[in-house]
């Protein structure tokens, strides 16, 4: 059985590699970089391609039985998945993983939930044998807001006050590792989401009971978030980000009880609590610079 992981080299897909790995899976990743590749774990195989570039869709494609496909966010998300799912229609892939995001359908302007949508759809549409992730806001953004938290004392993540079910990634790769292995979870979608409700100031809170300081929340201030995201985001990316997080802080992302038992469900466990994560790096961060 072969496993081909597209979106194999970030925070999530890295851990389904392992987890695959750990079970002597025949695992090919996906990669525009020969950086990236040599990174990878020397029990992978790095497939150089690109879903941008149809030349390279035999390659990448090729002797597939099993496909997780993550996409991330860029102006072209739309078209990559799309190619990604004809591709592996074309070459009969028995089982396609796709990472979308809960409740995509709640902020439909946002131009990535749109495209998760879209995805979504021709998946459930196609002949592909599927099983969709939606996961909540990931724990690990946070580690982009190190510099502010540690030095600053500010949570600057303007999720608002309504409250969203945060996930850890770790659990999110886990889902993925065990739709991909196990029987059972083909042609079904399931909720990923952290056992807690959290606020921006719940957040910020629980880093400076961690850190043992004062941390503060940076507030719902949108305009003042565009602009400064804008010196480290590209605009699209900065505006898309803002249309999310105003759907955050009009209506929130809490996950029902019946969408908390499917991540259970997809898990075999509880998934992992927002407080020991960030404990977790409190440590962490105590013992390593922080990067600039």
């Amino acid at each position: 059985m072969n496993y081909l992981i597209i979106g194999g080299t970030g925070t999530v897909g890295k851990d389904v590699v392992s987890g695959l790995l750990e079970q002597n899976k025949t695992v090919r990743v996906l990669t525009r970089s020969q950086e990236h590749a040599e990174k990878l774990p020397k029990s992978a195989t790095a497939i150089l391609g690109d879903l941008e570039d149809p030349n390279t869709y035999d390659d990448i494609f090729a002797g597939t039985d099993k496909l997780f496909l993550l996409n991330p966010v860029s102006m072209s998300e739309l078209h990559q998945g799309l190619a990604a799912l004809n591709e592996a229609q074309r070459v009969g892939v028995e089982h396609v993983v796709y990472l979308s995001v809960q409740d995509a359908e709640t902020i439909p302007n946002a131009p990535h939930f749109a495209a998760k949508m879209t995805i979504e759809s021709a998946l459930k549409q196609s002949d592909l044998t599927y099983t969709i992730l939606r996961p909540n806001n990931f724990y690990q953004n946070d580690h982009w807001f190190r510099g502010a938290i540690e030095s600053q004392g500010l949570y600057p993540q303007p999720i608002g006050n309504v409250g969203l079910s945060r996930v850890d990634t770790r659990d999110v790769a886990k889902a993925a590792v065990n739709a991909l292995t196990q029987s059972g979870h083909e042609n079904k979608t399931y909720t990923l989401a952290g056992p807690d409700v959290l606020t921006g100031p719940d957040c910020a809170r629980i880093y400076g009971d961690a850190l043992d300081r004062d941390v503060s929340y940076g507030g719902n201030d949108l305009d003042t978030w565009e602009a400064q995201s804008r010196s480290m985001l590209p605009a699209w990316m900065a505006y898309d980000f803002r249309i999310m997080y105003a759907g955050f802080q009009e209506s929130g992302l809490i996950a029902t009880t019946a969408q908390q038992k499917e991540t259970r469900q997809i898990l075999g466990e509880e998934p992992r609590s927002f407080r020991s994560f960030v404990k977790s790096i409190a440590r962490t961060w105590a013992h390593r610079p922080a990067r600039t």
